[in-house]
C-alpha cells in the first residue's frame, strides 16, 4: 500500500462517517456516530490536508475526491458553526435586573457509581442554584446528601433507583404539581412540576432522562426519541414559560434533538456561546453535548458555564436566568412545519408498537 492509498483510505473513512448519520434507521450503531462531531471535524479537517499535500492535478479522480472531501469538512463546521461564539445567540442577555424573576439552575449526572459525594455538595455550595437535579440518584446518593441538601432545599421530589435512571429533584422554590412520569419504561421516570418564582410567577420545568440506543440493552434509539418527542409536545401544550432539562445521552446538533426542539418550540442557550460539553468528564479527547437545559422565549441568560468535575463522567450544566416574557418577541422561535409533527408523531408511534410486541413475546 502506497502512502497515498493509505490517505484515501483516511479520507474515505472521514467521507463514510460523515454521511452515516444521514441514515434514517435508529439502530444504535448508526446513531453513535451522531455524538463526535467536533472530532469527527477536526479528523476530516486533517484527512483533506494531507490529502491535499498529495494531490496530483493531473489525475480527474483526484479534483472528484477532494470535492468530495471539501465538501465533508465545510458540512461539518456549518454543522458545529452555530456553537461557536462568532455565532449569533439564539436566547439573548438578560436586560432585567429583577432578581424576584431570575433563578440558576444546577442538572448533575453524579455517575450512581461515583462515592465523591462531598464533590457534588461542593458544587452545589459554589454555584448555589435555586433549582438542582441529580441524575443517576439512587438511594445511596439519597442518604448521602439528602442530610445536607434539606436544610436549603424544603421542597423535593425524587425517583432513587438503582437502574442508573434515579433522580432527584430539589428546589428553594416552591415546587407545584409535581409529578413523576414513566413515560416510556416503568423504569426510567421522568417529572413534571411548576416553580413559583420570587416574583410570584410560574415556570413549568419537564426532567427527562432517556435511556441511550446500547447495543446489550436497548439497539435503537426510538425509546430515547419518543421520550424527547412526547416532551416536547407537552412544551407546545403548556401555558407557561417552559425549561426542559436532563441528560438527553443525546447530542444537541443530532436529528432527534434538533427535532425535540423544533416541535418542543423551545431555544438553545449554548448556541453563539459555546458547546460546554458535559461529557466525557474522565477524557479530554471524547467530549460533546450530553446534558441539557432547553428554554421557551420567555427567558434570558444572566450566566451559562459548565461546571467542575465531582467524580462522575458527566460536568454538572449550569444556567442562570431570568424572566422577561414582554421581550419575547426578539427571539421567537419558528413554528414547526406539518412534516416535522408527522416525524415526531411516527417515532411515538413506532415505540408504543416495539412495547406491544415485547409484551407479545415475553
Amino acid at each position: 500500500m502506497t502512502f497515498k492509498n493509505f490517505l484515501q483510505i483516511l479520507g474515505g473513512t472521514a467521507v463514510v462517517l460523515t454521511i452515516l448519520p444521514f441514515i434514517a434507521a435508529d439502530y444504535w450503531w448508526i446513531r453513535v456516530f451522531d455524538f463526535p462531531h467536533l472530532q469527527l471535524t477536526i479528523f476530516t479537517a486533517i484527512a483533506t490536508l494531507a490529502y491535499f499535500m498529495r494531490f496530483d492535478i493531473r489525475w480527474f479522480k483526484d479534483y472528484v475526491f477532494m470535492t468530495v472531501m471539501i465538501a465533508c469538512l465545510v458540512f461539518q463546521v456549518l454543522k458545529i458553526y452555530p456553537y461557536t461564539g462568532i455565532s449569533e445567540y439564539e436566547i439573548l442577555d438578560a436586560q432585567n435586573d429583577v432578581a424576584e424573576n431570575q433563578f440558576n439552575i444546577l442538572v448533575a449526572n453524579v455517575l450512581q457509581k461515583n462515592t465523591k459525594y462531598d464533590s457534588l455538595l461542593a458544587e452545589v455550595k459554589a454555584k448555589n442554584p435555586d433549582i438542582l437535579l441529580l441524575l443517576e440518584a439512587d438511594d445511596k446518593w439519597l442518604n448521602a446528601v439528602n442530610p445536607t441538601l434539606k436544610n436549603e432545599y424544603p421542597y423535593y421530589k425524587g425517583a432513587p433507583l438503582s437502574n442508573t435512571y434515579g433522580m432527584l429533584l430539589y428546589s428553594k422554590l416552591p415546587l407545584q404539581n409535581t409529578e413523576v412520569h414513566y413515560l416510556v419504561d416503568d423504569s426510567i421516570p421522568s417529572i413534571d412540576t411548576r416553580v413559583k418564582l420570587k416574583s410570584g410567577k410560574q415556570v413549568q420545568i419537564f426532567a427527562i432522562h432517556p435511556t441511550p440506543p446500547m447495543p446489550q440493552h436497548n439497539p435503537r434509539s426510538t425509546d430515547r426519541d419518543a421520550e424527547m418527542m412526547k416532551t416536547a409536545f407537552k412544551s407546545r401544550e403548556s401555558s407557561l414559560p417552559v425549561l426542559v432539562i436532563g441528560d438527553f445521552n443525546d447530542v444537541a446538533w443530532s436529528e432527534s434533538t434538533q427535532l425535540f426542539k423544533e416541535v418542543s418550540e423551545l431555544l438553545d442557550p449554548r448556541l453563539g456561546r459555546g458547546l460546554f460539553n458535559t461529557f466525557n468528564a474522565k477524557n479530554i479527547l471524547m467530549r460533546w453535548p450530553l446534558d441539557h437545559i432547553f428554554v421557551s422565549e420567555h427567558f434570558r441568560v444572566v450566566d451559562m458555564s459548565r461546571g467542575a468535575k465531582i467524580g462522575s463522567d458527566h460536568f454538572p450544566a449550569y444556567i442562570k436566568l431570568s424572566l422577561e416574557p414582554e421581550k419575547k418577541a426578539e427571539q421567537t422561535p419558528a413554528l414547526p412545519t406539518e412534516n416535522q409533527l408527522e416525524r415526531a408523531y411516527e417515532i411515538i408511534q413506532k415505540e408504543a408498537t416495539q412495547k406491544d410486541t415485547r409484551k407479545e413475546s415475553n
